[in-house]
């Protein structure tokens, strides 16, 4: 039995009919690939030969050869009078002999002629992988309500590599039925000629980086893309105590068109807050800093309950009400409904967060603590929460700042059970401190990506791991990936090669519109060591390729995110000596330097329901065409960032676009759509607004859930005792306070290569150009003040030292 598909057991279904004289499989050039493509040569359990019955779920359904032809004598009707979850679909069979062979990296139009009855009916594809079997691989469009037989055609992604065959038909989950005739399949011929280099070899093959002669004015951590291309950089005091005293709080506005910069008035110190765009393109920011650490140890960071949002339009921030509790670095999530869930950070009294706040979009605003549902977990700094096709939220294992929650380090949480249950296979679990998380192109695979991290606790050297999860899996575990290619670490003295298992914690990640993720930037230790490195990683092969790095140290507080052009932008880096670098970094990747991009000449309507078919017109052909949604990155974390497919069906240069009828794989909200040719080369995006809930009406496809990960073998935690908060220690930073200004980060450990004696300590912080030093009260933890004199690493403190040594 197909465990990806839950299909109800037929007899004789995966049985042939013995003694059935057809072709055997066709080739990839035959005309159409589909064996018995009008149902007429009869099979076993009342199925034609070479179609199976298939679906899953709590449903009445029926399975019917009917007269009812559009050609010849019979066609193929799938009914369901009684639905509360599930489907039922009529598949060409999974056999060597039914099933259509295909080529890796090509692509195949398919269609059918139909009549439904119901607006929750779609053509579903499944593959044959070599290694791992039959498997779903994506829904690839909705059929309109048709009360006269019409015909619906749609092209296939490029065929995953390792798929050797495929299987197709109608999925119908709503009451109602489908009836399909007179099935094709054909491949589709190879239209471009190879790309031609545009720029040098090593730029055709790594990309290049340009450092922008305009610096960023302000010392920016948050960057989110706006719905008008420009992007969103919020500072609030960025990370100085100056600033904060004064109550000087920025953002500025960049257009990357006009290459210029607005400094934006701030009501608040958002210095780590959390943020999120709104399905209408607005962006909400909530929390930030209501304090810094105190040196004698009585508090840490703490979180204030103000919540803001931010008007592209109007380039200003107005109030919203507050939360429920602090939190300084929280999550934020949105939901398929529109509305965002937020998890974790810092409360008004520097302890943990064990508080979930609820946004409805419909009454746009925080919602009181009783209609929120509290499991009272803390989930620790900013983690990373990815919204699954079926609205549950996988924690992926990335967070900021020391240890991972309790148990395996990564989770599967249902908000509508209230229920946590643990996922294992994570690496090194504690140590995945400012990882990366990605949801892999094209969100419909459900795949994630975790990338290195560290533990600016202990303080280790940053390593190397990645995991993958597939959480289409009944039971998702992450499973190995490759390791993270190995650049070059500033150790204090200039780059030098990386060595055994070094890698790097801050690391940032950014989904391309070829498909593949650019993963950039980081350092080996707690804000110190940046480390020069950067590969592009493609989910169809699970390799990493280097490429070309950013010349630009970006550790603690950069950011990297896709730009609308198909370039990407890095900024920032916050060194524990509490400099900040305003430089600004773009990176042109391969796919620019290969010759003339194609162009989206048109877009009918920018304004998407689900289940739509959309037209755009390009100058030449396309291999496919996407949404990414734009960035809201801070601190390594976005979880919102996704690559939805959609689904072609071609005309020449007129091209419609089949949208997922399901808003958990594409949440409400403006995306940038790209138009993609065969040689990976992407155009310049268009901006479109899929509509949210009130797109969901009673005439629209209804969403079409798979039963995915709905046999976890993980610990299951309910609800527990309902409690304040989440003790946490007021280094949770790894900055020591007793030690310079609040902009100043000492650690509290020191890189493992570092002896612990004064000299050598003195010697860290002077390599790493931490200047003068003076120490917060009469306490010296580290012994960096042996002489006692009020300055740490002073010139008579290494002597003193050794006397007392």
């Amino acid at each position: 039995m197909n465990k990806y598909r839950r299909r109800t057991a037929f007899v004789g279904v995966g049985t042939l009919t013995v003694g059935l004289l057809l072709t055997s499989p066709q080739s990839a050039e035959a005309a159409n690939l589909v064996l018995n493509p009008g149902f007429e040569t009869a099979g076993g359990d009342g199925m034609p030969y070479c179609w199976e019955k298939s679906g899953w779920g709590d449903n009445d359904f029926d399975f019917t050869t009917t007269s009812d032809a559009h050609s010849g004598s019979k066609a193929m009707k799938v009914s369901v009078t009684r639905r509360v979850d599930g489907d039922r679909k009529a598949l060409i069979t999974e056999s060597t002999t039914c099933a259509p062979v295909v080529t890796a990296g090509k692509q195949y139009d398919l269609g059918l002629w139909y009549k439904t009855t119901t607006p929750d009916a779609n053509i579903t594809l499944f593959r044959h992988d070599t290694t791992a079997g039959w498997q779903y691989w994506t829904d690839l469009k909705t059929l309109e309500m048709q009360g006269s037989w019409t015909q619906a055609s749609v092209r296939t992604p490029e065929v995953p590599a390792g798929t050797d065959r495929i299987t197709w038909g109608v999925s119908v989950y709503g009451t109602g039925s489908a009836t399909t005739d007179d099935y094709t399949m054909d491949q589709v011929p190879d239209t471009l000629p190879p790309a031609t280099c545009t720029a040098t070899a090593e730029q055709c093959a790594n990309g290049r980086w340009d450092v922008l002669p305009t610096q960023n004015p302000v010392r920016s951590m948050h960057s989110v893309v706006l719905n008008n291309g420009k992007v969103l950089l919020i500072a609030g005091s960025g990370n100085s105590q100056e600033q904060f005293d004064a109550g000087t709080f920025t953002s500025a506005v960049y257009d990357p068109v006009a290459g210029t910069y607005k400094v934006i008035p701030t009501p608040k110190d958002m210095f780590c807050s959390g943020h999120i765009q709104l399905q209408d393109g607005r962006v909400l920011v909530m929390s930030g800093n209501k304090a810094f650490p105190a040196a004698d140890g009585s508090h840490g960071y703490e979180g204030y309950k103000d919540s803001y949002i931010f008007d592209p339009v109007t380039e200003t921030y107005s109030r919203t009400n507050d939360l429920n509790d602090g939190h300084w670095y929280p999550s934020a999530t949105e939901l398929g409904n529109g509305d965002v869930v937020s998890f974790g950070g810092l409360r008004e009294d520097s302890t943990g967060s064990v508080t979930a706040e609820y946004w409805s979009d419909a009454q746009q605003k925080w919602l009181p603590l009783s209609q929120v549902n509290q499991t009272w977990s803390y989930w620790g700094l900013y983690p990373s929460m990815v919204l699954m096709q079926d609205g549950r939220l996988f924690y992926t294992g990335s967070h900021v700042f020391g240890n991972n929650i309790p148990g395996t380090g990564s989770a599967i949480y249902d908000y509508g059970a209230n229920t946590i249950t643990s996922v294992s296979g994570l690496q090194n679990k504690d140590q995945r401190d400012q990882s990366a998380s990605v949801l892999l192109p094209p969100a419909q695979d459900q795949k994630v990506l975790t990338i290195g991290g560290g533990n600016i606790d202990s303080n280790p050297d940053a390593n190397r791991l990645t995991d993958v999860i597939d959480l289409k899996a009944a039971n998702p575990t992450y499973t190995v990936g490759p390791q993270i290619p190995q650049g070059t670490v500033d150790l204090g003295s200039g780059p030098v090669a990386e060595t055994g298992a070094q890698g790097k914690m801050y690391v940032s990640a950014v989904l391309l519109p070829d498909g593949t993720v650019l993963e950039t930037g980081g350092a080996l230790h707690n804000r110190a060591n940046p480390v020069y490195e950067a590969s592009i990683f493609d989910p169809a092969t699970t390799t990493f390729d280097p490429v070309a790095a950013d010349p630009e140290a970006r550790g603690y507080h950069s950011s990297l995110f896709l730009l609308p052009d198909g370039r990407v932008m890095s900024t920032g880096d916050n060194p524990g000596n509490g400099t900040w670098n305003h430089n600004v970094s773009i990176y042109t990747p391969p796919y620019l330097l290969k010759g003339t991009r194609p162009t989206i000449t048109s877009v009918i309507d920018n304004e998407w329901e689900y289940g739509d078919t959309q037209t755009i017109t390009v100058d030449r052909p396309i291999a496919k065409a996407e949404l990414i949604r734009p960035a809201a990155v801070t601190h390594s974390s976005d979880p919102n960032q996704r690559f939805v497919d959609l689904p072609l069906s071609v005309n020449g240069n007129t091209v419609d676009l089949n949208v997922t009828s399901n808003p958990n794989l594409a949440p409400p909200g403006w995306y940038m759509l790209f138009a993609v040719d065969a040689n990976g080369v992407p155009s310049v995006a268009k901006w479109v607004h899929l509509q949210g809930p009130s797109a969901l009406t009673t005439d629209t496809a209804s969403a079409h859930v798979h039963s995915f990960a709905d046999s976890l073998k993980g610990k299951v935690t309910e609800p527990g005792k309902r409690r304040t908060s989440q003790k946490v220690s007021t280094t949770i930073s790894g900055c020591d306070r007793h030690y310079g200004t609040i902009n100043v980060c000492v650690p509290t450990v020191f890189p493992s290569e570092v002896r612990s004696t004064t000299a050598a300590r003195c010697s860290w912080l002077q390599q790493n150009d931490y200047g003068r030093l003076k120490v917060n009260g009469k306490d010296d933890p580290l012994r960096l003040d042996p002489n006692g004199d009020g300055v740490a690493c002073g010139k008579g403190d290494v002597r003193t030292a050794k006397k007392k040594g």
